[in-house]
């Protein structure tokens, strides 16, 4: 044997070893409304952590609601060669385009939150039971409220699947008591400065108003602000989505309750879905999931961290 050639060989095959580029990760893309959110900062972490815990590269991106920069977002995943997109949307209808979009160029799309008004275009529709939810609110507001008085509602944005669907949650308990009196029900667009100005506009036309019931936690927030500044500490709020801030509201005796719905856990399940589809091409059985809802109020607010309920 030629010592000298086996050495040489082997010494070519180990630079060759060293010098070769490792394996690019997968990559996930990660598309939500602002992080200025505290609950959609919350799905995109979760999203993030678990898509690197199983070894993903992640890219997370905004549309802020916009139904045209989510498209061109959709686009960037495509052109990245995204294996999957996990996406919070911008519009029930403006979406759907989108998303066929992506499964035409062989990108599954898991939705979370909030649902898109077709089927068989998402590979899974991953989103909190609203309706259920926004009765576990509104059994509370009837309670906190003494199933009497003037009240409002405050709801989200209109093209929004959840407003809707909460709305008629809370009117499908609410109405069912009489003395229970609706005296504006304004969108303030889940924004909480919007809902500070609606609330104060409301306030002046209705002194007597006795409660508040919100569509989300941030419109909550902004009308409890409101309230405070007008020295209106007696008037009851209600709120929806289980943020940190309302919990903080509520153990200081502000907010009265809110909504838990799992954010985290929901946007990490749809990655764990979406890693199953990547590995095995299989789709989940069922594409629409709703998960229940967990009312927070003064008796379990200080287990609430971040969207989901410490043990």
């Amino acid at each position: 044997m030629n010592i000298r050639y086996t050495l040489a060989a082997t010494l070519l095959a180990s630079v060759a070893f060293i010098a070769a580029p490792a394996a690019a990760a997968d990559l996930i893309a990660v598309i939500t409304p602002s992080h200025d959110n505290p609950f959609f900062k919350a799905e995109a972490d979760g999203a993030e952590a678990k898509a690197k815990e199983l070894g993903y590269e992640v890219i997370s991106l905004v549309h802020d609601d916009d139904a045209n920069k989510q498209s061109q977002l959709i686009d960037t995943a495509i052109a990245r060669g995204a294996k999957a997109i996990i996406l919070d949307n911008a519009g029930a209808d403006a979406t759907v385009a989108a998303v066929k979009k992506a499964k035409d160029a062989g990108i599954p799309s898991f939705l979370i939150d909030r649902e898109i008004n077709a089927s068989g275009v998402a590979a899974a529709q991953i989103v909190s039971n609203n309706y259920q939810g926004a009765q576990l609110g509104a059994q509370e507001f009837v309670k906190d409220m003494g199933e009497k008085g003037a009240y409002v509602e405050l709801v989200g944005k209109e093209s929004d699947t959840n407003a809707g669907i909460r709305s008629k949650g809370y009117h499908d308990v609410i109405d069912e008591y009489p003395d229970l009196k609706i005296v504006s029900r304004q969108s303030a667009n889940w924004s909480q400065p919007e809902a500070y100005s609606k609330m104060e506009s409301i306030l002046q036309a209705n002194p007597g108003i006795k409660g508040v019931i919100s569509g989300n936690d941030t419109m909550a927030m902004g009308a409890e602000a409101a309230l405070i500044a007008a020295g209106r500490k007696d008037v009851i709020v209600v709120g929806f989505d289980g943020s940190n801030d309302v919990r903080d509201s509520i153990l200081h005796g502000e907010i009265k309750a809110t909504v838990l719905q799992p954010a985290y856990k929901e946007a990490q399940d749809a990655v764990t879905q979406a890693d199953t589809y990547i590995k095995t091409k299989t789709a989940p059985k069922t594409e629409k999931q709703l998960m229940d809802c967990v009312l927070i109020n003064s008796a379990n607010a200080a287990k609430l961290e971040t969207f989901a309920l410490k043990p």
